[in-house]
């Protein structure tokens, strides 16, 4: 092989790997952009309330036991007697526990960073069946109080007192302390007094619930028989948790969902430890993360790098038209830049739109400097179309996830079968030769 192409070609990869440093570069960008987003995200939670998991209601049973022991000592046959207190507590589950929502989502703005705040108005309905547990043995039973338990993640998120209402008798929650054993999150409390053992329970209890939160709503199914309907105007919801929605309908006016949930399908022990993930949850998520698809497209870069510079190498050979070292980085630079005008433009408009803007303006950028340096328009606006049609496989690519190695790999042998059949009669050894004895 001839050592100017030898040459050329060493070039050419040098410059390709010395122009990951940009890309580098704008890919940390992207980064830190997002985790700005993710800060200001964290403090809109921190000013109102965070993400919102809600336990319960359940019923906490606390007794006291007076215990009576009689000892022998081995040594005087002496017998001795003693009493010592123990103390128990026992979790009712609700035998039918119902909460039926709507959830408006609402989008706040630090500059042009947003977050998603969601305000659950919803109504909450159980009912609770369950014996008082006895004395065990001959024990004296000391103290048997029952109390109403509902956890929340952030207590902040509601919105008024609610009112609680006991088998028509009028309640309010309180902030009582509860042990982290049985409830992890913040309890809201309604002490239903002292109750006797052994005797059977039942009551119902309804209250209403308007709770505020951030970007994600969890649900613990607690009751032996859950059923919970919720419904908002947020058309792009993300289900997930341990539990999917039995029906529901998302369109472009919002979403329905209903969920059935029964005491065989869930632990109950489980449910009540917000990391277990025992929950159901809706996301109220972005469908467009504008950080997250630059980041895609950024990856996508040294690609389109490598198949414009294949392009201008072709073009070397089959048209023998020079093209100097410097104008390939020159090209390599503004295809670069267009990953930096894209999450630039994003954060300020629609990224349809950003991403046509961006990919319009490097186009015109490089076909107008090609034109000038190939001696033609016609060679600029061949170079023009053929990134036309990079940039539109690299968006089909970030609108469609699931399809990204079959449309990138596609390119890829596109790419490779028309450099092939382009060089297929091409006489490699004669690269090297005058014109004159070509």
């Amino acid at each position: 092989m001839d050592r100017k192409l030898l040459y050329k070609i060493v070039a050419i990869v040098t410059m390709s790997i010395l122009l990951l440093i940009p890309l580098a570069l704008i890919e940390g960008q992207i980064r830190e952009r997002s985790q700005r987003q993710h800060e200001v995200q964290q403090n809109i939670a921190e000013s109102s309330a965070g993400a919102q998991t809600l336990i319960g209601p359940i019923v906490v049973l606390r007794y006291r036991e007076r215990l009576r022991e009689t000892r022998v000592v081995p040594e005087t046959g002496k017998v001795t007697e003693s009493t010592r207190v123990v103390e128990h507590r026992r979790l009712v589950a609700p035998e039918s526990l119902s909460i039926e929502g709507d959830v408006k989502v609402e989008t706040r703005q630090r500059g042009i960073y947003q977050a998603r705040l969601f305000h659950l108005d919803s109504q909450v309905a159980g009912r609770f069946r369950f014996n008082a547990p006895p004395p065990s043995g001959d024990a004296e039973l000391l103290d048997l109080q029952a109390t109403l338990v509902v956890g929340l993640s952030d207590p902040r998120g509601v919105a008024s007192d609610p009112e609680v209402t006991i088998n028509g008798q009028r309640h309010r929650f309180a902030s009582s302390k509860v042990d982290p054993e049985i409830m992890p999150l913040q309890p809201l409390t309604v002490a239903l007094g002292r109750i006797e053992a052994g005797k059977p329970y039942d009551f119902s209890l309804a209250f209403p619930l308007h709770l505020t939160g951030t970007t994600r709503l969890a649900i613990a199914p607690v009751g032996e028989s859950n059923r919970i309907a919720l419904k908002s105007a947020w058309p792009h919801p993300n289900f997930g948790g341990r539990f999917l929605p039995r029906e529901r309908s998302v369109g472009a006016d919002g979403f329905n969902a209903r969920w059935e949930v029964s005491h065989l399908a869930r632990n109950f022990d489980n449910a009540l430890n917000p990391n277990s993930g025992e929950a159901l949850a809706i996301d109220f998520i972005n469908p467009v993360n504008v950080y997250l698809q630059s980041e895609r497209a950024v990856k996508y870069g040294v690609l389109f790098i490598v198949l414009t510079f294949a392009g201008f190498f072709l073009t070397e050979i089959l048209r023998r038209a020079p093209i100097h070292p410097l104008q390939y980085l020159l090209v390599g630079l503004a295809l670069a830049i267009f990953f930096l005008l894209l999450i630039a433009f994003s954060e300020h408009m629609p990224f349809a739109t950003a991403y046509g803007l961006s990919a319009a303006a490097c186009i015109v950028l490089i076909g107008w400097y090609l034109a000038g340096a190939l001696g033609g328009w016609r060679q600029g606006a061949a170079f023009g179309a053929g990134l036309s049609g990079l940039y539109g496989v690299l968006f089909g690519v970030l609108r469609s996830e699931d399809n990204a190695l079959l449309m990138g790999s596609l390119l890829l042998f596109a790419a490779l079968g028309a450099t092939m059949l382009a060089t297929r009669r091409l006489d490699w050894y004669g690269l090297g030769r005058k014109a004159e004895d070509a």
